[in-house]
Protein backbone atom coordinates (compact mmCIF):
# COMPACT_ATOMS: atom_id res chain seq x y z
CA UNK A 1 0.00 0.00 0.00
CA UNK A 2 1.44 3.36 -0.98
CA UNK A 3 1.68 5.89 1.85
CA UNK A 4 -0.36 9.08 1.46
CA UNK A 5 2.06 11.85 0.50
CA UNK A 6 2.39 13.49 3.97
CA UNK A 7 3.24 10.13 5.57
CA UNK A 8 5.74 9.30 2.87
CA UNK A 9 7.51 12.59 3.53
CA UNK A 10 7.41 12.00 7.29
CA UNK A 11 9.33 8.74 6.83
CA UNK A 12 11.84 9.95 4.28
CA UNK A 13 14.65 10.08 6.85
CA UNK A 14 16.81 6.96 7.01
CA UNK A 15 16.91 5.08 10.30
CA UNK A 16 19.86 6.07 12.51
CA UNK A 17 21.20 2.57 13.25
CA UNK A 18 24.29 1.67 15.30
CA UNK A 19 25.15 -1.17 12.87
CA UNK A 20 24.57 -1.64 9.13
CA UNK A 21 21.17 -2.97 8.13
CA UNK A 22 22.62 -6.15 6.59
CA UNK A 23 24.00 -7.15 10.00
CA UNK A 24 20.45 -7.34 11.31
CA UNK A 25 19.83 -10.21 8.91
CA UNK A 26 22.82 -12.07 10.32
CA UNK A 27 21.69 -11.36 13.87
CA UNK A 28 18.15 -12.52 13.10
CA UNK A 29 19.49 -15.72 11.54
CA UNK A 30 21.61 -16.32 14.63
CA UNK A 31 18.55 -15.90 16.86
CA UNK A 32 16.71 -18.48 14.77
CA UNK A 33 19.66 -20.88 14.93
CA UNK A 34 19.92 -20.56 18.72
CA UNK A 35 16.15 -21.03 19.04
CA UNK A 36 16.39 -24.15 16.90
CA UNK A 37 19.14 -25.63 19.07
CA UNK A 38 17.26 -24.87 22.28
CA UNK A 39 14.09 -26.44 20.90
CA UNK A 40 15.97 -29.55 19.81
CA UNK A 41 17.63 -30.01 23.19
CA UNK A 42 14.84 -28.96 25.56
CA UNK A 43 11.49 -29.47 23.76
CA UNK A 44 11.11 -33.24 23.60
CA UNK A 45 7.35 -33.75 23.78
CA UNK A 46 4.47 -32.12 21.91
CA UNK A 47 2.58 -29.51 23.91
CA UNK A 48 0.12 -28.07 21.40
CA UNK A 49 -1.65 -31.16 20.05
CA UNK A 50 -4.22 -30.93 22.84
CA UNK A 51 -5.81 -27.48 22.93
CA UNK A 52 -7.09 -28.15 26.48
CA UNK A 53 -9.94 -25.66 26.09
CA UNK A 54 -11.62 -24.71 29.36
CA UNK A 55 -14.59 -22.36 29.74
CA UNK A 56 -14.27 -19.39 32.03
CA UNK A 57 -16.49 -19.22 35.05
CA UNK A 58 -19.72 -17.26 34.80
CA UNK A 59 -19.45 -13.56 35.42
CA UNK A 60 -17.15 -11.59 33.18
CA UNK A 61 -17.31 -14.29 30.47
CA UNK A 62 -21.11 -14.18 30.45
CA UNK A 63 -21.02 -10.40 30.40
CA UNK A 64 -18.84 -10.50 27.29
CA UNK A 65 -20.56 -13.34 25.41
CA UNK A 66 -24.35 -13.31 25.51
CA UNK A 67 -27.21 -12.64 23.07
CA UNK A 68 -27.34 -8.93 23.95
CA UNK A 69 -23.64 -8.23 23.35
CA UNK A 70 -23.74 -10.42 20.24
CA UNK A 71 -26.65 -8.40 18.88
CA UNK A 72 -24.97 -5.08 19.67
CA UNK A 73 -21.67 -6.18 18.10
CA UNK A 74 -23.43 -7.39 14.97
CA UNK A 75 -25.42 -4.16 14.74
CA UNK A 76 -22.21 -2.14 15.03
CA UNK A 77 -20.60 -4.24 12.30
CA UNK A 78 -23.58 -3.71 10.00
CA UNK A 79 -23.51 0.03 10.75
CA UNK A 80 -19.81 0.24 9.87
CA UNK A 81 -20.40 -1.63 6.60
CA UNK A 82 -23.11 0.91 5.83
CA UNK A 83 -20.70 3.73 6.71
CA UNK A 84 -18.12 2.35 4.27
CA UNK A 85 -20.67 2.24 1.46
CA UNK A 86 -22.25 5.60 2.37
CA UNK A 87 -18.98 7.51 2.63
CA UNK A 88 -17.65 5.82 -0.51
CA UNK A 89 -20.69 6.67 -2.61
CA UNK A 90 -21.45 10.16 -1.32
CA UNK A 91 -18.18 11.44 0.14
CA UNK A 92 -15.15 13.12 -1.34
CA UNK A 93 -13.04 11.25 -3.84
CA UNK A 94 -9.87 12.40 -2.06
CA UNK A 95 -8.63 9.10 -0.58
CA UNK A 96 -6.96 10.67 2.46
CA UNK A 97 -10.15 12.58 3.45
CA UNK A 98 -12.71 9.79 3.05
CA UNK A 99 -13.59 7.40 5.89
CA UNK A 100 -13.91 4.32 3.73
CA UNK A 101 -10.37 3.74 2.43
CA UNK A 102 -8.55 4.09 5.74
CA UNK A 103 -11.13 2.02 7.59
CA UNK A 104 -11.04 -0.86 5.08
CA UNK A 105 -7.34 -0.99 4.18
CA UNK A 106 -5.76 0.07 7.49
CA UNK A 107 -8.11 -0.29 10.46
CA UNK A 108 -9.58 -3.61 9.34
CA UNK A 109 -6.89 -5.13 7.14
CA UNK A 110 -4.05 -4.47 9.61
CA UNK A 111 -5.81 -3.98 12.93
CA UNK A 112 -8.11 -7.00 12.98
CA UNK A 113 -5.37 -9.63 12.38
CA UNK A 114 -3.33 -8.24 15.28
CA UNK A 115 -6.38 -8.07 17.54
CA UNK A 116 -7.37 -11.59 16.50
CA UNK A 117 -3.95 -13.00 17.39
CA UNK A 118 -4.38 -11.78 20.98
CA UNK A 119 -8.13 -11.65 21.63
CA UNK A 120 -9.48 -14.46 19.44
CA UNK A 121 -11.91 -14.30 16.54
CA UNK A 122 -13.18 -10.77 17.13
CA UNK A 123 -14.33 -10.34 13.53
CA UNK A 124 -16.94 -13.09 13.95
CA UNK A 125 -18.66 -11.02 16.62
CA UNK A 126 -18.76 -7.90 14.45
CA UNK A 127 -19.19 -9.60 11.06
CA UNK A 128 -21.86 -7.49 9.32
CA UNK A 129 -22.86 -10.18 6.82
CA UNK A 130 -23.32 -12.76 9.60
CA UNK A 131 -25.43 -10.32 11.62
CA UNK A 132 -27.69 -9.40 8.70
CA UNK A 133 -28.06 -13.03 7.59
CA UNK A 134 -28.96 -14.18 11.11
CA UNK A 135 -31.65 -11.53 11.37
CA UNK A 136 -33.05 -12.62 8.00
CA UNK A 137 -32.95 -16.27 9.08
CA UNK A 138 -34.76 -15.41 12.31
CA UNK A 139 -37.47 -13.66 10.32
CA UNK A 140 -37.84 -16.71 8.08
CA UNK A 141 -38.06 -18.94 11.15
CA UNK A 142 -40.83 -16.82 12.64
CA UNK A 143 -42.85 -16.99 9.43
CA UNK A 144 -42.15 -20.57 8.37
CA UNK A 145 -41.68 -22.12 11.79
CA UNK A 146 -38.27 -23.56 10.89
CA UNK A 147 -34.81 -22.46 9.86
CA UNK A 148 -34.28 -22.04 6.10
CA UNK A 149 -32.48 -25.18 4.88
CA UNK A 150 -29.54 -24.59 2.53
CA UNK A 151 -30.35 -25.99 -0.91
CA UNK A 152 -26.78 -27.18 -1.56
CA UNK A 153 -24.15 -29.05 0.40
CA UNK A 154 -20.77 -27.35 0.49
CA UNK A 155 -18.25 -29.49 -1.44
CA UNK A 156 -15.47 -30.70 0.85
CA UNK A 157 -12.92 -30.47 -1.94
CA UNK A 158 -13.53 -26.72 -2.13
CA UNK A 159 -12.20 -26.29 1.39
CA UNK A 160 -11.03 -22.71 1.87
CA UNK A 161 -10.31 -22.10 -1.82
CA UNK A 162 -13.19 -19.61 -2.29
CA UNK A 163 -11.71 -17.55 0.56
CA UNK A 164 -8.28 -17.72 -1.08
CA UNK A 165 -9.74 -16.32 -4.29
CA UNK A 166 -11.50 -13.60 -2.31
CA UNK A 167 -8.29 -12.51 -0.56
CA UNK A 168 -6.38 -12.54 -3.86
CA UNK A 169 -9.09 -10.37 -5.38
CA UNK A 170 -9.10 -7.96 -2.45
CA UNK A 171 -5.33 -7.52 -2.40
CA UNK A 172 -5.25 -7.21 -6.20
CA UNK A 173 -7.78 -4.38 -5.91
CA UNK A 174 -5.61 -2.68 -3.29
CA UNK A 175 -2.14 -3.30 -4.68
CA UNK A 176 -2.59 -3.63 -8.45
CA UNK A 177 -5.79 -1.89 -9.48
CA UNK A 178 -4.90 1.04 -7.21
CA UNK A 179 -1.11 1.03 -7.41
CA UNK A 180 1.43 0.95 -10.19
CA UNK A 181 4.64 0.51 -8.23
CA UNK A 182 5.60 4.08 -9.13
CA UNK A 183 2.31 5.91 -9.65
CA UNK A 184 -1.13 5.68 -8.01
CA UNK A 185 -4.13 5.02 -10.23
CA UNK A 186 -7.66 3.82 -10.05
CA UNK A 187 -8.77 3.15 -6.48
CA UNK A 188 -11.22 5.71 -5.15
CA UNK A 189 -13.72 5.64 -2.28
CA UNK A 190 -16.46 5.15 -4.89
CA UNK A 191 -14.69 2.05 -6.22
CA UNK A 192 -14.39 0.66 -2.68
CA UNK A 193 -18.10 1.24 -2.07
CA UNK A 194 -19.08 -0.54 -5.29
CA UNK A 195 -16.74 -3.41 -4.44
CA UNK A 196 -18.27 -3.63 -0.96
CA UNK A 197 -21.78 -3.80 -2.43
CA UNK A 198 -20.77 -6.46 -4.94
CA UNK A 199 -19.01 -8.55 -2.30
CA UNK A 200 -21.98 -8.21 0.05
CA UNK A 201 -24.26 -9.60 -2.64
CA UNK A 202 -21.86 -12.47 -3.35
CA UNK A 203 -21.62 -13.30 0.36
CA UNK A 204 -25.39 -13.42 0.79
CA UNK A 205 -25.64 -15.73 -2.23
CA UNK A 206 -23.03 -18.05 -0.72
CA UNK A 207 -24.80 -18.13 2.65
CA UNK A 208 -28.18 -18.73 0.99
CA UNK A 209 -26.82 -21.63 -1.05
CA UNK A 210 -24.64 -23.39 1.54
CA UNK A 211 -25.81 -22.12 4.92
CA UNK A 212 -24.68 -19.16 6.98
CA UNK A 213 -22.10 -20.82 9.20
CA UNK A 214 -20.77 -23.14 6.50
CA UNK A 215 -20.05 -20.29 4.10
CA UNK A 216 -18.54 -18.12 6.83
CA UNK A 217 -16.26 -20.95 7.98
CA UNK A 218 -15.02 -21.91 4.50
CA UNK A 219 -15.97 -19.48 1.75
CA UNK A 220 -16.26 -15.93 3.10
CA UNK A 221 -12.82 -14.44 2.58
CA UNK A 222 -12.54 -12.09 5.56
CA UNK A 223 -14.07 -14.50 8.07
CA UNK A 224 -11.60 -17.19 7.03
CA UNK A 225 -8.63 -14.81 6.82
CA UNK A 226 -9.13 -13.21 10.25
CA UNK A 227 -9.96 -16.56 11.83
CA UNK A 228 -6.58 -17.83 10.63
CA UNK A 229 -4.82 -15.34 12.91
CA UNK A 230 -7.21 -16.02 15.78
CA UNK A 231 -5.85 -19.58 15.89
CA UNK A 232 -2.78 -18.14 17.62
CA UNK A 233 -4.81 -16.69 20.51
CA UNK A 234 -5.59 -18.38 23.81
CA UNK A 235 -9.20 -17.11 23.84
CA UNK A 236 -11.93 -18.97 21.97
CA UNK A 237 -15.72 -19.05 22.02
CA UNK A 238 -17.27 -22.51 21.80
CA UNK A 239 -21.01 -23.14 21.87
CA UNK A 240 -21.62 -19.61 23.07
CA UNK A 241 -19.14 -19.86 25.97
CA UNK A 242 -15.88 -17.95 26.27
CA UNK A 243 -12.96 -20.15 27.24
CA UNK A 244 -9.21 -20.42 27.33
CA UNK A 245 -6.97 -22.84 25.47
CA UNK A 246 -3.23 -23.33 25.41
CA UNK A 247 -1.61 -20.45 23.53
CA UNK A 248 -0.89 -21.34 19.86
CA UNK A 249 -2.66 -24.70 20.17
CA UNK A 250 -5.63 -23.52 18.13
CA UNK A 251 -3.44 -23.42 15.03
CA UNK A 252 -2.68 -27.16 15.09
CA UNK A 253 -4.64 -28.96 12.39
CA UNK A 254 -5.83 -25.73 10.77
CA UNK A 255 -4.04 -26.49 7.48
CA UNK A 256 -5.74 -29.86 7.06
CA UNK A 257 -8.60 -28.18 5.16
CA UNK A 258 -7.94 -27.80 1.40
CA UNK A 259 -6.81 -24.30 0.43
CA UNK A 260 -5.43 -23.42 3.87
CA UNK A 261 -1.77 -23.57 2.86
CA UNK A 262 -2.53 -21.41 -0.17
CA UNK A 263 -4.24 -18.86 2.07
CA UNK A 264 -1.27 -18.36 4.37
CA UNK A 265 1.17 -18.25 1.45
CA UNK A 266 -0.99 -15.69 -0.37
CA UNK A 267 -1.02 -13.58 2.80
CA UNK A 268 2.79 -13.60 2.96
CA UNK A 269 3.19 -13.18 -0.80
CA UNK A 270 0.88 -10.20 -1.19
CA UNK A 271 2.52 -8.35 1.69
CA UNK A 272 5.94 -9.13 0.21
CA UNK A 273 4.76 -7.77 -3.16
CA UNK A 274 3.58 -4.56 -1.51
CA UNK A 275 6.99 -4.09 0.07
CA UNK A 276 8.90 -5.06 -3.08
CA UNK A 277 6.75 -2.78 -5.23
CA UNK A 278 8.05 0.20 -3.25
CA UNK A 279 11.68 -0.74 -3.85
CA UNK A 280 13.07 -3.92 -5.33
CA UNK A 281 10.44 -4.40 -8.04
CA UNK A 282 9.92 -0.76 -8.90
CA UNK A 283 12.34 -0.77 -11.83
CA UNK A 284 11.24 -4.16 -13.29
CA UNK A 285 7.62 -3.03 -13.10
CA UNK A 286 8.52 0.21 -14.89
CA UNK A 287 10.44 -1.70 -17.59
CA UNK A 288 7.50 -4.07 -18.13
CA UNK A 289 5.14 -1.11 -18.34
CA UNK A 290 7.36 0.53 -20.97
CA UNK A 291 7.40 -2.67 -23.03
CA UNK A 292 3.62 -3.12 -22.86
CA UNK A 293 2.95 0.53 -23.61
CA UNK A 294 5.59 1.26 -26.24
CA UNK A 295 6.07 -2.10 -27.97
CA UNK A 296 2.79 -3.96 -27.53
CA UNK A 297 0.54 -0.91 -27.71
CA UNK A 298 -1.51 -1.53 -24.57
CA UNK A 299 -3.09 1.59 -23.07
CA UNK A 300 -1.26 3.34 -20.24
CA UNK A 301 -3.58 2.37 -17.39
CA UNK A 302 -3.82 -1.29 -18.35
CA UNK A 303 -0.09 -1.45 -19.04
CA UNK A 304 0.40 -0.39 -15.43
CA UNK A 305 -2.09 -2.94 -14.15
CA UNK A 306 -0.80 -5.77 -16.30
CA UNK A 307 2.80 -5.09 -15.28
CA UNK A 308 1.82 -5.08 -11.61
CA UNK A 309 -0.35 -8.15 -12.04
CA UNK A 310 2.58 -10.07 -13.48
CA UNK A 311 4.86 -9.32 -10.55
CA UNK A 312 1.98 -9.76 -8.09
CA UNK A 313 1.63 -13.36 -9.31
CA UNK A 314 5.39 -13.91 -9.50
CA UNK A 315 5.90 -12.75 -5.90
CA UNK A 316 3.24 -15.12 -4.59
CA UNK A 317 4.81 -17.87 -6.70
CA UNK A 318 8.28 -17.10 -5.27
CA UNK A 319 7.00 -17.28 -1.69
CA UNK A 320 5.22 -20.54 -2.48
CA UNK A 321 8.40 -21.90 -4.08
CA UNK A 322 10.38 -21.28 -0.88
CA UNK A 323 7.74 -23.11 1.14
CA UNK A 324 7.42 -26.11 -1.16
CA UNK A 325 11.19 -26.37 -1.60
CA UNK A 326 11.48 -26.75 2.15
CA UNK A 327 8.67 -29.28 2.14
CA UNK A 328 10.49 -31.24 -0.57
CA UNK A 329 13.55 -31.32 1.65
CA UNK A 330 11.52 -32.59 4.58
CA UNK A 331 10.37 -35.51 2.42
CA UNK A 332 13.90 -36.93 2.60
CA UNK A 333 13.42 -37.60 6.32
CA UNK A 334 11.80 -40.99 6.76
CA UNK A 335 9.84 -42.41 9.67
CA UNK A 336 9.49 -46.05 10.70
CA UNK A 337 6.51 -46.30 8.34
CA UNK A 338 8.09 -44.46 5.40
CA UNK A 339 8.10 -40.82 4.27
CA UNK A 340 5.31 -38.29 3.97
CA UNK A 341 4.05 -36.95 0.68
CA UNK A 342 4.48 -33.26 -0.09
CA UNK A 343 0.75 -32.67 0.34
CA UNK A 344 0.73 -34.39 3.73
CA UNK A 345 3.67 -32.32 4.95
CA UNK A 346 2.04 -29.12 3.70
CA UNK A 347 -1.11 -29.95 5.66
CA UNK A 348 0.90 -30.95 8.74
CA UNK A 349 3.09 -27.84 8.87
CA UNK A 350 1.17 -25.12 7.01
CA UNK A 351 -0.19 -23.70 10.28
CA UNK A 352 3.33 -22.86 11.46
CA UNK A 353 3.49 -20.10 8.82
CA UNK A 354 0.57 -18.15 10.33
CA UNK A 355 2.93 -16.23 12.68
CA UNK A 356 5.09 -15.34 9.67
CA UNK A 357 2.07 -13.93 7.83
CA UNK A 358 1.27 -11.83 10.90
CA UNK A 359 4.91 -10.73 11.24
CA UNK A 360 4.99 -9.57 7.62
CA UNK A 361 1.78 -7.56 8.15
CA UNK A 362 3.09 -5.87 11.28
CA UNK A 363 6.54 -5.21 9.86
CA UNK A 364 5.30 -3.69 6.62
CA UNK A 365 2.29 -1.72 7.87
CA UNK A 366 3.30 -0.65 11.39
CA UNK A 367 4.09 2.97 10.59
CA UNK A 368 1.11 3.30 8.26
CA UNK A 369 -1.16 1.99 11.00
CA UNK A 370 0.23 4.34 13.66
CA UNK A 371 -0.23 7.42 11.48
CA UNK A 372 -3.50 6.56 9.77
CA UNK A 373 -5.25 5.47 12.96
CA UNK A 374 -4.70 8.97 14.29
CA UNK A 375 -6.64 10.18 11.27
CA UNK A 376 -9.23 7.40 11.58
CA UNK A 377 -10.29 8.33 15.08
CA UNK A 378 -10.08 12.10 14.70
CA UNK A 379 -10.92 13.95 11.50
CA UNK A 380 -12.08 10.94 9.46
CA UNK A 381 -14.50 9.96 12.21
CA UNK A 382 -15.82 13.49 12.59
CA UNK A 383 -15.94 14.23 8.86
CA UNK A 384 -16.38 10.84 7.13
CA UNK A 385 -17.51 12.35 3.83
CA UNK A 386 -14.81 15.00 3.74
CA UNK A 387 -17.47 17.68 3.26
CA UNK A 388 -16.62 19.89 6.23
CA UNK A 389 -18.77 18.15 8.84
CA UNK A 390 -17.61 17.92 12.46
CA UNK A 391 -19.80 15.36 14.23
CA UNK A 392 -17.49 14.77 17.22
CA UNK A 393 -15.47 17.99 17.34
CA UNK A 394 -12.25 16.40 16.08
CA UNK A 395 -12.36 17.39 12.41
CA UNK A 396 -9.60 19.94 12.89
CA UNK A 397 -7.20 17.42 14.45
CA UNK A 398 -4.07 16.38 12.60
CA UNK A 399 -1.53 13.59 12.52
CA UNK A 400 1.51 13.74 14.79
CA UNK A 401 4.27 12.61 12.44
CA UNK A 402 6.80 12.77 15.27
CA UNK A 403 5.02 10.06 17.23
CA UNK A 404 7.35 7.43 15.77
CA UNK A 405 10.62 7.97 13.95
CA UNK A 406 12.36 5.94 11.26
CA UNK A 407 14.70 4.25 13.75
CA UNK A 408 11.87 3.07 16.00
CA UNK A 409 9.94 1.84 12.99
CA UNK A 410 12.95 -0.22 11.87
CA UNK A 411 13.38 -1.82 15.31
CA UNK A 412 9.69 -2.71 15.46
CA UNK A 413 9.89 -4.23 11.98
CA UNK A 414 12.93 -6.34 12.86
CA UNK A 415 11.42 -7.44 16.17
CA UNK A 416 8.17 -8.45 14.49
CA UNK A 417 9.97 -10.55 11.89
CA UNK A 418 12.26 -12.28 14.39
CA UNK A 419 9.51 -13.01 16.94
CA UNK A 420 7.15 -14.25 14.25
CA UNK A 421 9.70 -16.65 12.83
CA UNK A 422 10.76 -17.95 16.25
CA UNK A 423 7.10 -18.71 17.05
CA UNK A 424 6.84 -20.43 13.67
CA UNK A 425 9.82 -22.62 14.58
CA UNK A 426 8.17 -23.52 17.88
CA UNK A 427 4.93 -24.55 16.17
CA UNK A 428 6.76 -26.57 13.52
CA UNK A 429 9.02 -28.35 16.04
CA UNK A 430 6.06 -29.23 18.23
CA UNK A 431 4.18 -30.72 15.27
CA UNK A 432 7.25 -32.61 14.07
CA UNK A 433 7.48 -34.45 17.39
CA UNK A 434 4.01 -35.88 16.79
CA UNK A 435 4.37 -36.42 13.04
CA UNK A 436 7.73 -38.23 13.15
CA UNK A 437 7.26 -39.97 16.48
CA UNK A 438 10.78 -39.57 17.82
CA UNK A 439 13.04 -36.64 18.65
CA UNK A 440 15.93 -37.36 16.27
CA UNK A 441 13.80 -37.67 13.13
CA UNK A 442 11.78 -34.64 14.16
CA UNK A 443 15.00 -32.63 14.57
CA UNK A 444 16.29 -33.71 11.15
CA UNK A 445 13.04 -32.67 9.51
CA UNK A 446 13.35 -29.25 11.10
CA UNK A 447 16.69 -28.50 9.43
CA UNK A 448 14.59 -27.75 6.38
CA UNK A 449 12.11 -25.71 8.38
CA UNK A 450 14.98 -23.67 9.82
CA UNK A 451 16.24 -23.01 6.29
CA UNK A 452 12.77 -21.78 5.29
CA UNK A 453 12.55 -19.52 8.34
CA UNK A 454 15.95 -18.00 7.65
CA UNK A 455 14.91 -17.50 4.03
CA UNK A 456 11.68 -15.72 4.93
CA UNK A 457 13.37 -13.59 7.61
CA UNK A 458 16.13 -12.53 5.23
CA UNK A 459 13.59 -11.79 2.49
CA UNK A 460 11.52 -9.64 4.85
CA UNK A 461 14.50 -7.66 6.12
CA UNK A 462 15.88 -7.24 2.61
CA UNK A 463 12.59 -5.84 1.34
CA UNK A 464 12.34 -3.46 4.29
CA UNK A 465 15.92 -2.23 3.96
CA UNK A 466 15.56 -1.82 0.18
CA UNK A 467 12.37 0.20 0.64
CA UNK A 468 14.12 2.46 3.16
CA UNK A 469 16.97 3.36 0.80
Amino acid sequence: MQFPLPIAHALEGKADLPIPEWLFAWAASLVLLVSFVVLTLAWKRARFEDADWRPFKAGLARALVNPVTAGLAGALGAFLLGAIIWSGLFGTEAPDRNFSLTFVFVTCWVGIPVASAFAGDVFRAFNPWRAIARVAASGFRLIAGQAPPPPLRYPERWGRWPAVLGIVGFTWLELVFAQSGFQAIGLTPHTVAIAALAYTGLTFVGMALFGIDEWLDRGEAFSVFFNMFSRLASLEVRDGRLGRRRWLSGAVGWAAVPGSVALVLVSIGTTAFDGAGEGLLQEPIADTFDWLYDSVGVGAIWSLRLANSLFFVLTIAAVSAIFWAGIAGMRTVRTSTGSFSAGELGRLFGHSFIPIALAYLVAHYFSLFVFQEQAQFTYLLSDPLGDGSDYFGTAAAGIDYKLVGATLVWYVQVAALVIGHVIALVLAHDRALTAYGEVRAAARSQYWMLAMMVGFTTLGLFLLSFANQ
